[in-house]
């Protein structure tokens, strides 16, 4: 979805009509209700953002995200985040500030038939991602309550900053059966494309193989999450991201 909007980042008065048009899809999909949309941002501006992410040299507060298997096997490898609005670029804050703005929470609430959505001001867990070339993000259900707040975690809304990804790269997100048999479906992580999905206790996904891009080159994303107050259905509440080991056998055709 390109903007066409003079004063804003997103078209906001576009996002209305997209939300009911796939919130069927979105609520029905499989293994758990997702939705992946193509120039979800301009590239134009995809590519700005993407110019404005700091090299992982940069004296930035980059964080080394890590954790591991319960056997001690490292879970993820090679990722960073840099959570700390204020090292942003003025762009990417801007972006961000829309993210989790009042409009964008209605067309998510639309979507996916979730009300009640909250925006996260401390970017608990997101922010600014890229992983490394050889990093691996294993298979894994998200920690499903706010650390700080109590609230429960939602939705992910992931975008994507990578111009000429290779598909021999690797690094496409995995979004796998709720009770790991299979990965259901890859998608590959393109410049302005944004993927949301609905979490809980088994949506399970991750990229589970080390990336093969070239040195010099990492995978840029976007990442914010949504909360409510409380939840109607019965999900086990932690704090902390659940990991699982998995055997991958045919995979689905990427996207």
């Amino acid at each position: 979805m390109s903007t066409a909007a003079d004063t804003t980042l997103l078209d906001f008065s576009a996002l209305p009509a997209l939300a009911q048009v796939q919130a069927q899809n979105y609520q029905s999909a499989k293994p758990f209700p997702h939705a992946v949309f193509d120039n979800f941002i301009s590239l134009d501006l995809a590519r700005a953002i993407a110019a404005d992410v700091p090299a992982p040299g940069a004296e930035k507060n980059w964080r080394a995200i890590v954790d591991n298997y319960s056997d001690g096997d490292a879970a993820q490898h090679g990722k960073l985040g840099l959570p700390h609005e204020a090292e942003f670029s003025p762009l990417i804050r801007a972006l961000l500030w829309e993210l989790n703005s009042g409009p964008f929470l209605r067309f998510l609430e639309t979507l996916t038939g979730i009300k009640g959505l909250i925006a996260d001001p401390r970017l608990q867990g997101g922010g600014v991602h890229q992983i490394l070339p050889g990093g691996y993000l294993g298979v894994h259900a998200d920690f499903t309550e706010h650390k700080y707040y109590g609230l429960s975690r939602r939705l992910n809304v992931l975008i994507y900053l990578n111009e000429n990804w290779q598909n021999e790269w690797g690094g496409h997100l995995e979004l796998w059966e709720r009770d790991l048999s299979r990965c259901a479906r890859r998608v590959q992580p393109t410049l302005g494309r944004c993927v949301i999905f609905s979490t809980d206790d088994t949506s399970y996904h991750g990229h589970p193989e080390p990336l093969a891009c070239p040195e010099g080159v990492t995978r840029k994303s976007l990442a914010l999450y949504y909360y409510t107050n409380g939840r109607q259905d019965a999900v086990d509440s932690v704090t902390h991201t659940e990991w699982h080991k998995t055997h991958r056998t045919e995979l689905p055709i990427v996207e």
